[in-house]
Parts: C-alpha cells; structure tokens; sequence
C-alpha cells in the first residue's frame, strides 16, 4: 500500500506552507531523505524530503496550493525488502481479488454479500486500497476531480472502487441539476496597467499581516531619543570597529542592547498572547526585521541578552546578510519573542510597525537627524531619534509600555565612551 507523505510541523508559529514546486513527479523513483518538494512558508523555503525510498504514486496537491502542516501531500510506493526464505512445503493457492463481483452480490470489507443487504461501512479514506487502471481511465475520462473520487462508495474488497462503482456515480451526476454559470471573467488590464502577480512568500506575509491586523487590537506610542554622545562615540570607533570587526558598527546593536536590558526589568513586553492568558518568555530572542530580496523576513538573535554590542553587531550583520542571500535555516527564525524593526535605515523619521504574532509589541528604530532643541533654556543642535513601539492592548496598557520606553531612552541616551563595547 502506498505510503501518504505529510507536510511535516516545522515550529509551533508555522501553520501551512504552499508547494512551491514538486522536485519529484509520479512515476519517478525517490530515495529516503532525497528532497521531494520545496515548500515556502511565512518564515523560510525549505526543501522537503522523502521519509521513504521508493517511488512517487501521485501528487494530492498541486503546485502554488496552501496546505496546513499535518496534512498528506502525495503518496510514495515504499520499496519492500525481499520477504525471508521460508521452509519447503505444499503449494498455496493463490488468493484472488475481484475487480468485478457477480451481478448478484456485492464485495464488501468482509467478503461477498447479497446485492440487497446494506454495505459494510466504507474504511477510512486513508486506508481505503489504491484505484485500478481501469477506474483511474475511467476517473480521468470523465473529469473527476480527488474531492469527488473521496464521495464515491466503493463496493469493492476492502471499500475499493469498481468499475460499476464509478458508472453509478456518473449516471448519478448526470441526473444532477446543472452547476450555474461561472462568474464572468475580471476585466484584462489597461495598457497603462501592469498586473503583478503575488509569489508564494508575499501572499503569506499579506496573510500574516492581515491576520496581525483583523485580531489584535493595536495601540501606537513614540518617544524622541537625544543620541548625541552615542552619534559623537559612534563616529569616533565606527572605522577602527570594521577594521578590527570586519562589519560596520550602525546604531542598531546599541538599540538592541538598550530593548533586551530594559525588557528585563519590563518582562511583560518579553510575552506572547495565549487567548486566555500570557505567556511570559524567561529567555530573550530578538527578531530583526529585514527587507530581502524575496520579501520581509525576521531572523532572531537567540539569547540576546547574553550579547555584547560587539557581539550584536557581529551577530546582525550575519543574520541580515544570510536573510538577503537566502540562506536562513528554520532554526534562523524560529523563537523570536521580541521584534525590533529599523525602518530608520530606510529614511524614514517616523513609522508604525505591525506587531509579529503572537508576539505583544515591536519596536521601531527611526533614523538619527540632527534637529534644534531646547537644552537647560538654550537652543541647541542635537543629534534626535524618534523610537516607536506598537502594542496589543489585549496584553498591555499604556502605563506598562510608558515605564518600558523610558527605559529604553535613558539607556540610549546614558551610553558613550564610557560604555563597555565588549
């Protein structure tokens, strides 16, 4: 019997992924763990491999579908190891199967019965036997589609569908009322338009964010940063940093050092949602927002809080760089507990993030610009940055995100030459 291959659970955040292309086609032969599919989901392409050596029977999905984790994907007739040498004796009789029983009985799981007898109950479809060559041509003549191969009842050994099985079918169709008309086809574009369509990564995050938008009640808040000593202590080791580092020194490790030690006097913000409860995180993982060349990913710095800035500006600049090349691994984005989202690299002075669930807040970093402000009653040029965070109010109230950002402020603005870089 062929063996039914499942999309795999990939992490507790991950829920469906689409087949973005199938490596192997029925008929070919795959070896056990040899990659069968390559399958995109909100957080990485992955290639899927096979669970057994044998060969592909056929696809249940097609390629570009949306499939939820857990459920069966094709089917693989697994190679059989020769059966064990046994002992001499008399010749067995061979068993026959019957594709069509007599026109007065019926084969059903437990063996023939009068025609006029209620059939045994059908089998679970997952064990239901594979389909002869006769019904598959029969199948395929006629346009049945998987969903309406599912309905038909077989009468067959074992619930196997016959021949009969799937002319009574047809002959039931048949009579059936006519579908209505399909809908009339949308409008072909202007030749001012250009159609793009949506790649299996974008229709995700459109997903993600649209679910992030529709179930959490989001509220916004932002308060401005006088980087000043951090700009000037920034300038002054940024150059000795890259020769001695091998990567630039930007202000996001020092953003990032400020959120991971203010969040371990604010944990609530270190949470998820659960329905009916929080869940507070003991470890902090920081994801880091990204715009790659396949779209927004977050790959997560693991146990940032055990990081140096030294340290968070090596790991950045790793997880960004394999981000942007397409390398990240499932383990890569996995875990995040925490979003910082530095759209300040962009230009941009001032943003509102959508949060990453079931996380409850992100934090946005804006760019540095030097502005007039009022120092001790005089006018001075300073170095400002606009920080932002969105959170669920579900979670959280202002009170709690209030005390969370004045933390994040008085560290940022506290560090320069005497702040430890290593």
């Amino acid at each position: 019997m062929p063996v039914r291959v499942e999309l795999p659970h990939v992490g507790e955040t991950v829920t469906e992924g689409i087949i973005q292309k199938w490596l192997k086609q029925p008929g070919e032969r795959v070896k056990r763990f040899e990659p069968l599919a390559e399958v995109v989901t909100d957080k990485v392409t992955m290639e899927l491999p096979s669970p057994v050596e044998g060969v592909v029977v056929r696809h249940l999905v097609p390629e570009g579908a949306k499939v939820p984790m857990g459920a069966p994907i094709c089917e693989i007739e697994a190679a059989e190891a020769p059966p064990p040498a046994e002992a001499p004796g008399p010749p067995k009789r061979p068993t026959a199967v019957l594709e069509e029983p007599p026109p007065n009985m019926v084969m059903g799981p437990t063996g023939l019965r009068p025609r006029g007898e209620p059939p045994a109950p059908t089998p679970p479809e997952r064990e239901r036997p594979p389909l002869s060559p006769v019904v598959q041509r029969l199948i395929a003549e006629h346009g049945i589609t998987p969903e309406e191969v599912q309905r038909i009842q077989g009468t067959g050994l074992g619930g196997r569908i016959t021949k009969q099985d799937v002319l009574r079918y047809l002959e039931g169709r048949t009579a059936a009322p006519a579908p209505p008309p399909p809908p009339p086809p949308p409008p072909a574009p202007e030749a001012e338009e250009e159609v793009v369509p949506l790649t299996p990564v974008r229709r995700i995050i459109a997903e993600n964010m649209a679910r992030a938008a529709r179930e959490i009640p989001m509220a916004w808040s932002m308060v401005e940063v006088d980087v000043t000593p951090l700009a000037r202590w920034r300038e002054a080791i940024k150059g000795e940093f890259e020769r001695k580092e091998g990567v630039d020194l930007t202000f996001l490790p020092f953003v990032v050092k400020a959120v991971v030690e203010a969040l371990k006097e604010h944990p609530l913000l270190n949470a998820s949602w659960g329905g009916d409860k929080i869940i507070v995180k003991k470890r902090v993982h920081i994801g880091i927002a990204v715009a790659a060349p396949q779209g927004l990913v977050v790959p997560v710095i693991h146990n940032a809080d055990r990081l140096s800035i030294a340290g968070l500006a090596r790991a950045i600049h790793e997880k960004v760089q394999r981000a942007r090349q397409n390398r990240l691994t499932l383990d890569d984005v996995q875990g995040g507990t925490f979003t910082v989202n530095n759209t300040g690299a962009l230009g941009s002075v001032l943003s509102q993030a959508i949060i990453a669930y079931p996380q409850v807040a992100i934090l946005t970093t804006e760019r540095v610009v030097k502005r007039p402000v009022v120092v001790d009653d005089a006018i001075a040029i300073r170095s400002i940055m606009n920080i932002t965070v969105t959170f669920d109010h579900r979670a959280l109230d202002g009170h709690q995100v209030g005390a969370f950002m004045q933390a994040v402020k008085e560290r940022l603005e506290g560090m320069g030459p005497h702040t430890p870089l290593y």
